[in-house]
């Protein structure tokens, strides 16, 4: 059993990059489907409105804390994570793992052309690295089974879904039992990032866990978005109480 907070009456692994790293070699060495899920405090505030969404995160076989606002929460409710665990650099640590296990990944997500301008990018950084497929997140509801065929074909061992949250939590878990494969993770913007046409924070903001002020600098337009952090930490000080 992972070790795990409750925030917002949501569970969240107290994991490190290692111990994620390590939870993820034993979901690709078995023989069962597996999920992982990514949460920060936009989601987790989503979640506690959201009972489907709340689901979704709860039967999660790992729940990564990426967002500096569950490091902090967690300090508050006097249980500390061991470290922020952001989405983008724990899916690039299973990339370099997928290079050495010789196991192969399917590119789910973004606008048409930003899967495979990742998969070039990052098969620049892993040359072995083996992508079964890839797929815009441009689909309809009553294309997702010709979808799920389409990656199980593929043979991929772990799928990158890429389509925002919670549509892409939604996914997964609505598709959980068909996909046919190791594990699955949401992951946002990491496709457009790889693809060089989102522009992450500089490292002076991640660590110094700033980067919604960059994110908020660059694009005014998402301050009713920033809104959830300060929403997320009254919530998690009225739950203390």
């Amino acid at each position: 059993m992972n070790d795990k907070i409750m925030i917002l009456g949501i569970p969240v692994d107290r994991v490190d990059y290692e111990e994620a790293l390590t939870i993820f070699d034993g979901f690709m060495t078995g023989s069962s489907f597996h999920y992982i899920v990514t949460p920060n405090s936009e989601i987790l505030v989503n979640a506690s409105k959201d009972q489907e969404l709340k689901q979704v995160i709860e039967d999660a076989d790992l729940v990564i804390p990426d967002g500096i606002g569950l490091v902090y929460a967690s300090r508050i409710l006097g249980k500390p994570l061991h470290e922020r665990v952001t989405g983008i650099d724990f899916l690039g640590r299973t990339l370099a793992y997928l290079e050495k296990s010789g196991q192969a990944i399917f590119f789910l997500g973004s606008k048409p052309g930003i899967a495979e301008l990742a998969t070039v990018k990052m098969q620049e950084k892993y040359p072995k690295l083996r992508v079964a497929g890839v797929h815009d997140g441009y689909f309809k509801e009553d294309q997702e089974e010709a979808l799920v065929e389409q990656i199980n074909s593929s043979k991929a061992d772990f799928l990158c879904v890429a389509l925002g949250s919670p549509k892409q939590e939604q996914f997964i878990y609505r598709h959980r039992g068909e996909l046919n494969m190791k594990a699955a993770i949401g992951v946002g913007g990491s496709l457009d990032v790889w693809a060089g046409v989102l522009k992450r924070a500089p490292e002076f903001y991640r660590n110094n866990g700033l980067e919604w002020l960059y994110r908020f600098l660059q694009q005014p337009t998402r301050y009713k978005r920033m809104l959830a952090l300060p929403i997320f930490m009254i919530k998690v000080l009225f739950s203390k109480g």
